[in-house]
């Protein structure tokens, strides 16, 4: 089975492997960067499926002990924002940080999905290694920024609840 189109030296696809996944990375998180905010708004990619719970991501995947460890570029771009750190709750800073959440899982799963491109120059082994890697590089931030998300917004949640029991409960009426 091959998909190969273009033949190269091993010493050139070498070369345009590289150079190709540092242009699929710096591409898709430009491209994304470029996103009106409401583009980014709550969708089917985003939203928690139902085997997410605080359990997985805190027992079972361990996240809290490595993301820390994983290179954050959400500021790479001008304008952009680490999600390094919570922002301030205040001034939708909560807000912000999870539509960059979505920001950076959509230029996770683009940068994830560029994999199969490879198999165009690539022998079919080499090609499997690539995708391979492409879901290596990226699934890990996709999974931080969905544990980061889910926080997020479940503490948003329960501002939201703790303004409807004051709404009703006539104290917040001047």
């Amino acid at each position: 089975m091959t998909v190969r189109v273009v033949h190269l030296s091993d010493p050139l696809t070498i070369v345009v492997d590289v150079i190709v996944w540092g242009l699929v990375h710096a591409g898709t998180g430009y491209a994304v960067h470029r996103l009106p905010p409401e583009r980014l708004r709550d969708a089917w990619l985003y939203r928690r499926r139902r085997f997410e719970t605080d359990r997985l991501y805190r027992r079972v995947l361990r996240v809290p002990r490595w993301k820390d460890r994983v290179p954050e570029a959400g500021a790479v771009f001008a304008g952009g924002m680490s999600k390094r750190h919570l922002p301030p709750g205040r001034a939708g800073g909560l807000e912000r940080f999870v539509i960059e959440t979505r920001r950076a899982e959509l230029g996770h799963w683009s940068a994830a999905a560029a994999g199969p491109f490879f198999l165009l120059w690539n022998p079919w082994p080499a090609g499997v290694v690539l995708i391979a890697y492409g879901l290596v590089a990226n699934v890990p931030c996709i999974v931080i920024q969905r544990y980061n998300r889910l926080r997020a917004e479940r503490v948003l949640a329960a501002r939201a609840d703790a303004r409807a029991v004051a709404d009703t409960s006539g104290r917040s009426i001047p």
